[in-house]
């Protein structure tokens, strides 16, 4: 079961003050699946249970954004094949769709960066899109979900909003010995959990794509990650793609005071996810 514990009534007035502030949350959220998508993530997990050394996305870089990652772990697993796992983002889809829908309503992120693993190399894949497949290959309860988002043909595609030739080239110019480049192939990140994310996140940010919209949504997309790529490389990669994202999303939001951005950061600091 998921407890959540709520925000102390001292922030509540903090928020309730500066409403006229911001419209809009100043809150990234990243997402991985197996390994290493999970592991290079991790310093930016507000769970202590699975980042015990500290969170280390609030104002990530004096950027002025908070950086929120979820991931499942896979305890007493080995890959390659890693299973579905426990905790945020079970690689199952009822699990994943559950706790989407729980996860963005607590940090409304401005902006979404999906990862999970690729191919067998040393890749950097940035999907160019993901399709509202009408069937998807069973996860390991064997479920398989129909179309999910019904206001979009079966299998039309969503773009995504991603800087995604600006990661590519940075990633390249850190010479990480990473192959990164954009996937424009009519696969769109393939037919299991990778691009059920993926989509979920486009779907996301196409529901909240004006500025008008509380819970404005500037950019989504997806990465893959290949299997061969360290934690460390791969974190390193993910960083660099996390910056040159948050210079898309600065580039188009307005500049909001110090004290949102910490009163945002706290408000979803607040908020723990565990499981019994």
């Amino acid at each position: 079961m998921k407890h959540t514990r709520v925000a102390g009534s001292f922030l509540a007035l903090v928020l309730f003050a500066l409403p006229a502030a911001a419209e809009f949350t100043r809150n990234i959220m990243i997402t991985g699946y197996w390994p290493n998508t999970n592991n290079m993530m991790r310093r930016f997990s507000n769970n202590p249970s699975q980042n015990p050394t500290g969170w280390i996305g609030q104002n990530w870089e004096g950027s002025g954004y908070n950086i929120y990652a979820f991931f499942p772990e896979f305890p007493g697993q080995n890959g390659p094949e890693w299973g579905r796992g426990v905790g945020d983002f079970e690689v199952d889809y009822r699990d994943t769709m559950a706790d989407w829908a729980r996860i963005t309503g607590e940090v409304d992120p401005v902006a979404i960066m999906t990862f999970s693993r690729g191919n067998n190399d040393r890749s950097w894949e940035v999907e160019s899109r993901n399709r509202n497949r009408s069937s998807w290959s069973p996860d390991y309860g064997g479920y398989q979900p129909g179309r999910v988002d019904q206001s979009i043909a079966a299998n039309a595609y969503r773009n995504s909003t991603l800087p995604m030739q600006d990661i590519v080239d940075s990633v390249r110019a850190a010479n990480l010995g990473l192959n990164a480049y954009i996937d424009r192939s009519a696969a769109a990140g393939g037919t299991f959990l990778s691009e059920f994310i993926g989509y979920h996140g486009l779907w996301y940010q196409s529901m909240h794509s004006q500025p008008s919209d509380a819970n404005w949504c500037v950019a989504a997309g997806h990465v893959h990650v290949g299997i061969q790529v360290d934690v460390d490389t791969a974190t390193r990669a993910m960083e660099i793609s996390l910056r040159e994202l948050i210079a898309q999303v600065d580039a188009t939001i307005p500049t909001p005071g110090t004290a949102v951005i910490g009163a945002m950061g706290l408000s979803v600091l607040s908020v723990r996810r565990r499981r019994a």
